[in-house]
This record gives C-alpha cells, sequence and structure tokens, in this order.
C-alpha cells in the first residue's frame, strides 16, 4: 500500500487527483493542513510519497509550492492533470429557497463568480477548504448553508447537490505533481521512461544570459513547455527560473544539460518523468 501525503482533507481535489493518478493500487492518504506540512511529512518517513498541485490553468502557478519544491531533497516522479468542476451542495432538507449563505475556498467561490452573481440572496463566505466547507456543513448540521466542492466531496459528506459544473470557465485544470524520495524515484518511474524534466536555476544578470540558455536547449531539440520566474531574495535583479522541458531523446536531454550548467548558477533537477 502506498502512503500519499496531501493537503487537504477525504473529497478534496488533491484527494480526487490522488486516486485518479494511482487509480487501480491501495493507497492510504495523510491528510494536511498546509504544503509544509505534506513536505514534512515526506521528510519523517522516505517511504511516504506526495501529490502537491503546481499550478492553474485559471489561477496561475502555485509559486510557494515551487520553493518549497527546490528547497527539499525530493524529486518529481509524475504528473497528473485534473480537470477542476465545482457543485453547490447542502443538507438533504435545504433547496434553493431556503438557502442563505454559500461556503468555499477563495478561489473557488471566485471561479464560480458568474453563477452566484445569478444567485444575489445568498451571501458568499470564505473557508479554507472546498472539502472542508462540506465536512462542516454535515458536521454542524447546519441549515441554509451551502458548500461549493467536488461532487464526490458532497456526496462523500451526505450533502444533495443542488447543480454541478457550476464554474464558469469549462476549461479549469489543475497540474499536480508526484513526488518521491530520490531513492525510491526508480521503482516508480524507470528513468528510460522519462520525457519531460523540471529545472531550476540562476543566472548571473548579464545581458542575453537567458537566452544563452534557450538556444542551447533548442540546439539540442528539447522543447521549452513552461517557464517561470521568481526573484531572488537579497539579490537585486537576479532570478530563479523554474522551466518544465520535453524530450524524446535522453541523452540529447542530458547533453544539454551539461552544455547549459557552466551559464548558470545553482541548477537543480527537479525531477525527470513521464509527462501527461
Amino acid at each position: 500500500m502506498k502512503r500519499i501525503a496531501i493537503q487537504g482533507i477525504i473529497g478534496s481535489f488533491h484527494d480526487i487527483a490522488a486516486h485518479q493518478y494511482f487509480e487501480g493500487e491501495q493507497i492510504q492518504l495523510i491528510c494536511c493542513q498546509t504544503f509544509e506540512e505534506v513536505f514534512e511529512a515526506m521528510k519523517a518517513d522516505p517511504t511516504t510519497l506526495a501529490l502537491v498541485a503546481i499550478e492553474n490553468t485559471i489561477a496561475g502557478s502555485l509559486l510557494h509550492n515551487y520553493e518549497l519544491l527546490r528547497e527539499s531533497d525530493v524529486t518529481i516522479v509524475g504528473e497528473h492533470k485534473l480537470h477542476i468542476q465545482h457543485s453547490i451542495s447542502c443538507l438533504p432538507e435545504d433547496d434553493w429557497d431556503t438557502l442563505t449563505e454559500v461556503h468555499s475556498h477563495p478561489v473557488a467561490l471566485m471561479q464560480c463568480r458568474n453563477f452566484l452573481s445569478k444567485h444575489p440572496g445568498i451571501a458568499a463566505v470564505e473557508d479554507e477548504d472546498t472539502a472542508g466547507s462540506a465536512e462542516k456543513i454535515n458536521r454542524l448540521q447546519k441549515k441554509h448553508w451551502a458548500a461549493i466542492c467536488h461532487s464526490d466531496a458532497a456526496r462523500y459528506y451526505g450533502l444533495k447537490v443542488l447543480e454541478d459544473s457550476i464554474e464558469d470557465n469549462k476549461h479549469n485544470y489543475t497540474r499536480f505533481l508526484v513526488l518521491s524520495n530520490p531513492m525510491k524515484a526508480d521503482f516508480l518511474r524507470p528513468i528510460n521512461e522519462a520525457d519531460k524534466a523540471s529545472l531550476v536555476f540562476s543566472l548571473p544578470h548579464e545581458e542575453g544570459s537567458l537566452s544563452k540558455i534557450l538556444t542551447i536547449l533548442s540546439f539540442y531539440g528539447i522543447n521549452l513547455t513552461k517557464i517561470q520566474s521568481l526573484p531572488v531574495i537579497g539579490h537585486e535583479w537576479e532570478y530563479l527560473f523554474y522551466v518544465d522541458v520535453t524530450y524524446t531523446d535522453f541523452i540529447r536531454y542530458r547533453q544539454s544539460i551539461d552544455a547549459i550548467i557552466p551559464l548558470t548558477k545553482e541548477l537543480k533537477i527537479l525531477g525527470e518523468y513521464k509527462g501527461k
């Protein structure tokens, strides 16, 4: 049985993504309140895996998770893209005409803004978690409250789904990374099957330093799929670059890494894995 640390509770999007990625396998979830606790759980038990959100097609990148990943000693062994769908749910005895409040995570409320504008009589209340809102309504038996969460979470906590797929943008996806202790990585993904890598490096504050890196990657046939920059705290005008690349030839990919190392500062391979 695989032990998977996630941020959130049963019914959260992390839970749903973990069960989809490890479909058909027995898993035990370690539910954490924060992403820091997720990484601490992996540090305390090297056999523990983790699944963490890294970017959303609407809300963008989770910048803090990039930092946690860079500072940790874990590696990326996989990724999963989850279609984010929201429902509005309540206690079975409630209905549209009895609801006064709807609770959810601020991002979920934002993603359902158009839907909520059509129900001005229901006040939107920010909460810590989508599934947590459903759990709270069930635990406290809060009449007249609704939750915006995944329909699976609503049913798990005994709520009635009033309407599903209420999100404004139907092309809402979150990308999750599967993390492991490096010593276990080859058991989870054979390196010869990897076709994607995530890197982080800093560059000297010199004209054209980034373009040189991109030119070398292009020369070796490496496809850049994402680049995210973050300032280096305490070093004016210096940045960390988080880069995702895909490749079809592992040897050429490794050659490209060897070629750019002399031009970078503190390059770290965050993971080599099978892209989705």
